[in-house]
């Protein structure tokens, strides 16, 4: 893999302006063609490359940010690798992705465990039979069905006209009000009562005493970080980074001495429109990083949850966990919800009724693009996990035969 800012490259090859009259290539110069243009290094763009690479096709790959990896880049402070962009564990129950992501790395035995914090009370997640004996003073999976069963009965909602309403009809009051309303009010940034009930289908309450977070049959954290894992995916592939796409798509119409058969854009599709039909709604995310070089352990765990409203943040992640790591030091991430606006990075598309719909507008112009791939999370405008993000990508690589 070659990376190498395109601030740093002329797309005339050291040729002087003489040579090139008219926004067209002289005569006599040389062409870089490719048949792929990848706008976004991240794991979409990266397994897209390399699938097409494998195939004998020349891609060159752009990101406007300065590195490779998208939001699964990891980088390393104080000997840990740290998830520059959240926390990011790789869990799928198919075989075939599970088999595929493991040429690229080994992967570890971390099981995705977090607790949450509500005031002095701590509790596992997800809700399990540790979370109710610690609530409730209980035993058994009959007891605390009856205490949830009891609650639920009290409360006489049919019809959930809100998110809380869904919340406290799924799972009884106690439960909502201490694991699920303050870090749920913080993440969409506005009351449960003004969001729609169908954001919570359900609420995973589960009768075992079981902290695995995922029900999926493989899990871990690759070692040595994910940013690895994309290196090995671009290897022998070109790469541009600090790469607007659309100034590096006029720079190469007006000097021509570089043409793409297809571009594959992992970016926001109603940007890449110019928001044409109105711009799609997102969260975003803040992160505030903290090295502690003198801490062997802040919180003994991966991931701690701040399930009040008044924390400002929905999370601690101290990094060193996901590798098991004995280091010195610690580096803790505090993860703050925001609201999105142009410019931001967008982080999770807002999936309800008016957002769905423009989004199958913008979908039917997309349509309209014959040379252009639309993928990834923000070209497909859905959350997509790490494995469900290789199966489309795979998918796509598939039906560029």
């Amino acid at each position: 893999m070659t990376i190498c800012s395109w601030k740093n490259i002329s797309l005339r090859n050291n040729r002087t302006d003489a040579e090139i009259t008219g926004g067209k290539i002289a005569e006599g110069m040389t062409v870089m063609h490719y048949d792929y243009l990848i706008v976004g290094a991240g794991l979409f763009g990266a397994v897209f490359a390399n699938e097409m690479k494998g195939r004998g096709r020349k891609c060159l790959v752009i990101d406007k940010r300065e590195h490779i990896g998208g939001n699964i880049y990891t980088k390393e402070i104080l000997g840990i690798h740290v998830h520059m962009y959240g926390a990011h564990i790789f869990h799928t129950s198919d075989e075939k992705i599970w088999k595929y992501i493991n040429q690229y790395a080994v992967f570890n035995r971390f099981v995705n465990s977090p607790v949450a914090v509500f005031g002095d009370e701590l509790y596992n997640l997800p809700f399990n039979m540790n979370t109710f004996s610690k609530m409730w003073g209980i035993r058994t999976p009959a007891q605390a069905k009856a205490v949830i069963e009891g609650q639920i009965r009290e409360l006489h909602i049919t019809e959930p006209k809100n998110l809380e309403e869904q919340a406290l009809s799924l799972a009884g009051k106690d439960v909502y009000q201490k694991l699920i309303k303050g870090y749920t009010e913080k993440q969409w940034g506005r009351p449960c009562t003004e969001l729609p009930a169908f954001i919570i289908k359900r609420v995973p309450l589960r009768f075992t005493y079981d902290n695995n977070y995922f029900n999926d049959l493989y899990q871990g954290i690759p070692e040595g970080g994910y940013t690895a894992i994309v290196e090995k995916l671009l290897e022998g592939t070109e790469v541009r980074t600090g790469t607007e796409y659309k100034e590096f798509v006029a720079a190469c119409r007006m000097d021509g001495s570089v043409t793409f058969g297809k571009t594959l854009y992992t970016g926001m599709i109603d940007e890449y429109f110019d928001y044409k039909l109105g711009a799609l709604e997102y969260r975003s995310l803040r992160f505030e990083q903290e090295e502690m070089p003198d801490c062997d352990n802040y919180q003994g765990n991966a991931v701690v949850n701040y399930t009040e409203r008044e924390v400002p943040y929905t999370r601690i992640i101290e990094h060193k966990h996901f590798e098991f790591g004995n280091q010195k030091g610690t580096v803790i991430t505090r993860e703050y919800p925001a609201a999105w606006q142009k410019g931001d990075e967008p982080y999770y598309p807002v999936n309800d009724k008016r957002n769905n719909e423009l989004f199958d507008e913008y979908q039917k112009l997309a349509g309209e693009e014959k040379t252009v791939l639309f993928g990834g999370r923000l070209g497909q405008y859905r959350y997509y996990d790490m494995d469900k993000v290789i199966a489309a990508a795979l998918e796509m690589a598939e039906a560029e035969k």
